[in-house]
């Protein structure tokens, strides 16, 4: 296990420097002046030419990748052309949110696609079935904007029941940021109102990007759980007299979710790179958004860090699932 942590761990900076590398290369490909868009339509040629030898916009591409990894290394993440500020606490901030969304639509992915899969596989080609495979493949088949408005339209405009932009009531006091997750901040200081407040905010956000959790968790399970159906010890289990509940949850759950607790670093990975449109929809202020945002401005040192961010938080997600996957199947070995 130690080899295979080592072999993986040398891997991450190859990874990054090519994702970083990658990154470099398009966004400069974008036509466009980061500077002049920056600066605004009414700034003067020495201005815009100021602003573009502050930034090192001047130097040639290789010297400005070089000096930017560079300062990576020394922790310095750059400036935002843009706002003028300091990269890496905007994204710290941006990201935070954006984490929390992504918890918490797992969480509620696995909350309803777990009993869906169960359903699905306890009562095959019945209607439950159906149903359970019904709503699974409309969870991926259905635009998820379309939903979210829906969404949007039914519980906000309709029935006024919950928020739909933002991440807390702008007429309520701030939570004390601790860790950046109000959820999580809210419950540590034992601001209740404020938890109440939180949740019912990322409620509508956090449901529409636990679709794709619910359908895949749902298909994968439900073959997973026909499969071990078959197997020698059900049936030998159930000769010996043993409670249907006690083989479905002690036996035929506890087998079936390995593969399922194996793709939850897919999952994660994509629903952090992949929640801009969610954030979009919703306001919410994510990193998604941000990145999305700079990439309108050209904002090349803002398209960079996020990308790293993300790339490093995805790489390391992976490696901790793996991890797990190896304590929850012990049969499997590291190579």
């Amino acid at each position: 296990m130690i080899r295979y942590l080592i072999n993986r761990v040398l891997w991450i900076p190859v990874v990054l420097i090519l994702l970083s590398l990658i990154t470099f290369v398009i966004s400069r490909m974008v036509p466009g002046d980061p500077v002049k868009l920056a600066a605004g339509p009414q700034a003067r040629p020495e201005q815009i030419q100021r602003l573009t030898e502050e930034f090192g916009l001047d130097r040639p591409l290789p010297e400005q990748y070089l000096r930017y990894m560079g300062g990576l290394l020394q922790g310095n993440w750059g400036y935002s052309i843009s706002n003028r500020r300091e990269v890496l606490p905007d994204l710290l901030t941006y990201f935070a949110a954006t984490l929390e969304l992504t918890l918490v639509a797992t969480l509620l992915g696995l909350t309803l696609g777990i009993p869906l899969a169960i359903v699905a596989a306890r009562w095959r080609d019945l209607w439950p079935d159906h149903l359970s495979r019904f709503i699974s493949i409309g969870a991926v088949s259905v635009p998820v904007f379309w939903i979210a408005i829906i969404l949007q339209l039914v519980f906000g405009q309709m029935l006024n029941w919950l928020p739909v932009s933002g991440r807390f009531d702008p007429r309520q006091t701030y939570p004390t940021t601790i860790t950046g997750l109000l959820l999580l901040d809210t419950l540590l200081v034992g601001n209740w109102q404020g938890f109440i407040t939180a949740l019912r905010y990322i409620l509508l956000p956090a449901f529409c990007q636990s679709l794709l959790v619910i359908a895949l968790v749902t298909r994968q399970l439900r073959g997973d759980l026909l499969d071990m159906l078959r197997k020698d010890f059900v049936m030998v289990a159930r000769a010996n007299g043993i409670k249907e509940r006690i083989i479905w949850t002690r036996y035929l759950l506890k087998n079936a979710l390995i593969a399922t607790v194996s793709m939850l670093g897919f999952l994660i990975g994509f629903a952090l790179g992949g929640s801009v449109l969610i954030e979009f929809v919703f306001d919410w202020p994510g990193v998604g958004q941000y990145a999305t945002k700079a990439a309108l401005l050209l904002d090349f040192q803002v398209i960079m860090g996020a990308t790293l961010f993300i790339g490093v938080v995805v790489v390391l997600v992976n490696l901790i699932t793996d991890i797990l996957y190896r304590f929850v199947d012990p049969r499997i070995r590291f190579s």
